[in-house]
């Protein structure tokens, strides 16, 4: 038997952890465990020189376990991996604790901090000592993708895998292409043509080899596992056709906010007042008119209908100012004479030139009204037989602290943007999750932001949360560039902390099989046991903890490995069990 020998790294993260956590006094303390051969701290244990501390120490001082106790291991657990590895080590042989989000993040203090570090630190050296050497998986990768959803995301990643020679299947779920851009007028802030943007993306798109587009298509159900996916799809909502594929793209976009559910804006009550699709609509046509036929006088663009409200949605739909002062330029430039109002909470001009369209909006005679966007909304009543105009717009101006009225003609209602009805079903699918709001959640919002969870599928756009156009191009194409490397590569490595039966315990019941978020348990009839799917298997641990038998062992975190972790993190006076390997 190999005696066992750890490296303990204690990270400074700069001032992130070391302000609220005396690394040092963790590192001491930590080096003077049963079988920790080496314990530093150092400022940045994932830079360069900090990744070779750990791989010089392996090689000098025979180390055959890893602790690094800094940030979360959702961000850097897979750099220490490879560390190790490059060291000649198993990367399973590794275990990270969390004080950084879990600890000084959370506490203030310092003392107390301390302490909760190396206890964390503590449990993590338990661990460890139970740590196993897994071998890594591979599976080949089917050169085709499929992209869900024909709007602009969809198309963008759709070209870019297609223009590297591979095979694209593109499904819309309505009769043409386009998704929202389709019913834009003019972009901002360069106020340029979106239909002709549009069309020339399509017709590539359409005269392009390599990608087989449907449209009026729906998709039944999609299985199998990165490189080796299959889903059934009904073209016009009848004809089953089988697809294999080896990636999945999802661009399904989002839908606007009906603002018939706000009381203050009376909205599908009194005419005239428009949702900012709708107004788009009459931009597209050319005739900027009323009901009755006549141009408007007065016009009220209201911002964040539905956005940044408790009582409805609170985040940012994210392109609803500038598509206001889009309107307003548009307005201005169609009515000379009309007076216009843009009543916003914040203005939020984010991107490129788009600080320069609100300047530039400023010096053409458009007034700004600001509102408490959590206080009380701005209220539309008709007018009175005295007044000229149609509408009065009663609100809380912020600046100034008063109370005005505000003349309308036209109230044009900037409407947030939210996920679509059928956000589930496609997470359900494809096997990825959701946020709070519907929208599709990606692996790391920093590291990782186009991947999900689910090797093999990508989300793209505005299904993962508002955006405007060249964001969402931007995304689609690093999606496809992820894609076209894991083609190019011909295969790709897959999760191996998976879950494994025992069929001698295994009673039958399907729990696991009920509560697996990722589909990947299977039930044999002849045996009456379960069966897990390794591929599928990404190793979350709820069928493990589900099972009433104890039949299902989630390698990795073995019961014996998580027990003694407990006695680590309780400060147990307990002699871990192994001292040798």
């Amino acid at each position: 038997m190999e005696e066992v020998k750890i490296g303990v790294y204690v990270c400074w993260c700069g001032t992130n952890i070391a302000k609220m956590v005396d690394v040092e006094e963790v590192a001491k303390e930590i080096g003077k465990y049963p079988n920790v051969v080496i314990a530093r701290d150092y400022k940045y244990m994932c830079s360069d020189p900090g990744q070779e501390l750990i791989i010089n120490d392996i090689k000098k001082l025979g180390l055959n376990r890893v602790v690094v106790s800094a940030c979360s291991p959702r961000i850097h657990e897979l750099t220490f991996r490879k560390a190790l590895e490059k060291a000649g080590l198993n990367p399973y042989l590794f275990e990270m604790a969390n004080i950084r989000e879990q600890d000084s993040w959370v506490h203030t203090d310092r003392v107390e901090a301390t302490r909760k570090a190396k206890d964390l630190v503590r449990a993590a050296l338990h661990k460890v000592l139970f740590h196993e050497p897994l071998s890594e998986r591979t599976v080949e990768i089917n050169p085709a993708t499929l992209v869900i959803g024909g709007g602009i995301a969809g198309m963008s990643a759709a070209l870019e895998i297609a223009g590297a020679g591979k095979k694209v299947y593109l499904v819309e779920k309505m009769e043409s292409l386009g998704g929202m851009m389709a019913r834009l007028d003019l972009t901002f802030p360069g106020l340029e043509s979106a239909r002709d943007n549009l069309q020339l993306t399509v017709a590539r798109v359409m005269k392009d080899p390599n990608i087989e587009v449907y449209t009026n298509t729906v998709i039944r159900d999609i299985f199998g596992y990165v490189g080796n996916f299959e889903c059934i799809i009904s073209p016009n909502f009848k004809e089953d056709i089988s697809l294999q594929f080896g990636n999945v793209v999802v661009a399904t976009g989002l839908k606007t906010f009906d603002p018939s559910v706000i009381p203050e804006y009376k909205y599908g009550q009194l005419p005239d007042i428009y949702t900012s699709h709708e107004f788009e609509g009459m931009l597209t046509s050319g005739r900027i008119v009323r009901k009755d036929g006549r141009p408007p006088e007065n016009v009220a663009i209201i911002h964040c209908v539905g956005s940044r409200n408790r009582n409805y949605h609170e985040y940012c739909s994210r392109v609803c100012c500038m598509t206001a002062l889009k309107y307003a330029n548009q307005l201005r430039s169609a009515l000379p004479e009309a007076n216009i109002f843009e009543i916003y909470a914040d203005m939020r001009a984010m991107g490129k030139g788009c600080e320069e369209l609100y300047s530039l909006s400023s010096r053409r005679k458009i007034m700004f009204l600001m509102f408490d966007q959590q206080g009380p909304l701005p209220v539309i009543r008709k007018a009175g037989s005295r007044d000229k105009c149609d509408y009065l717009i009663t609100l809380q101006e912020k600046l100034s602290g008063q109370d005005i009225e505000v003349p309308a003609d036209m109230v044009i209602l900037m409407v947030g943007t939210e996920a679509r009805e059928d956000a589930k079903e496609v997470a359900h699918q494809v096997g990825i999750s959701m946020c709070g709001n519907a929208f599709f959640i990606e692996k790391h919002p920093k590291l990782d932001p186009v991947a999900t969870t689910t090797n093999g599928v990508y989300i793209v756009g505005s299904c993962q949360g508002p955006k405007d156009i060249p964001d969402s191009i931007s995304q689609a194409r690093a999606a496809a560039a992820r894609i076209l490397g894991t083609i190019a590569q011909g295969s790709v490595t897959v999760e191996v902390t998976t879950a494994n039966v025992n069929e001698e315990l295994c009673c039958g019941c399907q729990t696991c099989i009920k509560v697996c978020p990722y589909t990947a348990i299977s039930f044999k009839e002849e045996e009456k046991v379960s069966f897990v799917n390794e591929i599928l298997c990404k190793g979350c641990g709820t069928c493990g903890s589900a099972c009433p038998t104890g039949a299902i062992t989630c390698r990795h975190f073995t019961d014996r490995q998580l027990i003694n972790q407990i006695e680590g993190l309780m400060r147990m006076d307990v002699e871990p069990e192994l001292k040798e390997v």
